[in-house]
């Protein structure tokens, strides 16, 4: 090519430079992981992951990283679309419960843009290898959403038969929309996800692709399950194994992009959909946050992130700005040259955080981020205060238990663990963050009240088990 350049130069002809080439994507979606499970969030862990932490010491750490629900329904709805769940109302199942259960007429509505779509017209491979759990009906699979290929769990690994045996069927492995396992043999999940990613990866060396890895460990079981090169080989039982196992997972995924040479233009971000689950004993952690998943403490919504691209992302770097899960969409498109979705979004583009651009700041800060739990707002934040709303009838469990609740104010950037409130302090700061609240309830709503941007989710009539 050098050659042909200098000849076509000599003969006077002009000489036009390669287009670059379109980035690859990679999402990696654990299940139920804190951010005190790794050990380049958490040195005290007892996990060993060499793996992420490499990641992390060639990437940057985002400290501020935020799932838009802290469960897995509504989590994985956000980074599909862009949106807050309750925009695309899958903020609750269609029995006003959390997350959607194995034959729901409900769904991600298909009309919706998701990131797999969004990135098609520009000529991307797509594939979902994992745990999809945003309607397992054939309209609302992967493979009616933009995806070219879907290898995993249509929901939760712990949504098995004896749970509902007159309802629900074996637990499916599909490829595509068939079955091709039940019930699924969940010590190999990870495992065979990984074989299935890298798999992938090779096919489609010589084009973009966008491969959406959303594990199925350590999920949500008391026992979580691992392969026996992994069983019994961690210092914290289960649980320990479960994480290990996801560490060397990450481990062949980047090794296959070292070995053909992809490396250098694919971006990989490394999270998880919601915190540790709280469990006694203690499993996972969400050091130094306060909480566990399913809520909307720090612990439930503010997860590990590292993004790693080698020469465009910085190393070594730390962002402490506020990002979401949310804004990978606008991000990927505006990186692959595609349009934004036509329908309002509420994830902005990131790319100058990424970079390390100079006065690059988080777009959330002027209307701020909100923490929705199920179908109630209880905690909006922007830059580094968190403002816990005065709340008559707080939902304190997913069954709807409530409590009342006093507005509270934290600097939860310096003071992670939130240990100070200082409401009192800053007065000007809690109003600030209370009319950011009633932005949020215009738009997305809160409890019965509608937002003007909610849409509908997908429906079905007479959802079927997916069977063999």
């Amino acid at each position: 090519m050098r050659c042909l350049a200098l000849l076509l130069a000599l003969l006077g002809a002009p000489v036009f430079a390669a287009a670059p080439a379109k980035p690859n994507f990679i999402v990696i979606f654990v299940d139920n992981f804190g951010n005190g499970d790794l050990r380049c969030f958490n040195p005290a862990t007892p996990h060993r992951t060499p793996q992420v932490d490499r990641l992390a010491a060639e990437g940057t750490k985002f400290t501020s990283f935020y799932v838009a629900s802290g469960v897995c329904t509504p989590s994985r709805a956000a980074l599909m679309t862009g949106c807050y769940p309750r925009r695309v109302n899958l903020h609750v199942s269609d029995k006003n419960t959390a997350v959607l259960q194995p034959v729901s007429p409900k769904g991600l509505n298909p009309d919706e843009t998701t990131l797999a779509e969004a990135l098609k017209p520009a000529g991307y491979a797509t594939a979902c290898i994992g745990k999809w759990h945003l309607g397992d009906q054939p309209p609302f699979l992967p493979t009616r959403q933009g995806f070219d290929e879907f290898f995993g769990l249509p929901y939760s690994d712990d949504m098995t038969r004896d749970k509902q045996p007159d309802k629900w069927p074996e637990l499916p492995l599909m490829r595509g929309e068939r079955v091709i396992e039940a019930p699924a043999n969940r010590d190999l999940l990870v495992k065979r996800c990984t074989e299935e990613a890298v798999a992938f990866i090779e096919r489609n060396r010589a084009r973009p692709f966008f491969l959406y890895l959303p594990h199925t460990m350590p999920g949500s079981t008391a026992h979580p399950f691992s392969s026996p090169a992994f069983r019994g080989k961690s210092k914290n039982g289960d649980y320990g194994d479960s994480v290990e196992e996801l560490d060397w997972s990450t481990g062949e995924i980047i090794a296959a992009l070292r070995r053909l040479k992809l490396d250098t233009n694919t971006l990989v971000v490394w999270t998880s959909d919601n915190g540790a689950v709280q469990r006694n004993p203690r499993q996972g952690s969400s050091a130094p946050y306060r909480g566990f998943g399913y809520d909307t403490s720090e612990g439930a919504m503010r997860m590990p992130c590292v993004m790693w691209w080698p020469g465009r992302i910085p190393a070594g770097r730390v962002c402490e700005d506020l990002c979401s899960t949310m804004d990978l969409l606008p991000t990927f498109a505006r990186l692959a040259g595609t349009p934004l979705p036509a329908k309002p979004i509420d994830g902005h583009d990131i790319r100058p955080l990424l970079f390390a651009e100079a006065g690059a700041k988080s777009p959330w800060d002027a209307k701020g981020f909100g923490y929705y739990r199920l179908e109630q707002l209880q905690a909006v934040r922007a830059g580094e205060w968190k403002l816990y709303l005065p709340l008559p009838n707080k939902f304190t469990t997913l069954a709807r238990k409530t409590a009342p609740a006093k507005l509270e104010l934290y600097d939860v950037r310096r003071d992670v663990s939130e240990e100070r409130e200082v409401s009192a302090q800053h007065p000007d700061v809690v109003k600030r963050l209370l009319a950011l609240a009633d932005g949020i309830r215009a738009e997305i709503g809160d409890m019965d009240k509608p937002g003007a941007g909610q849409r509908a989710a997908g429906q079905v009539e007479n959802p079927k088990p997916i069977v063999p």
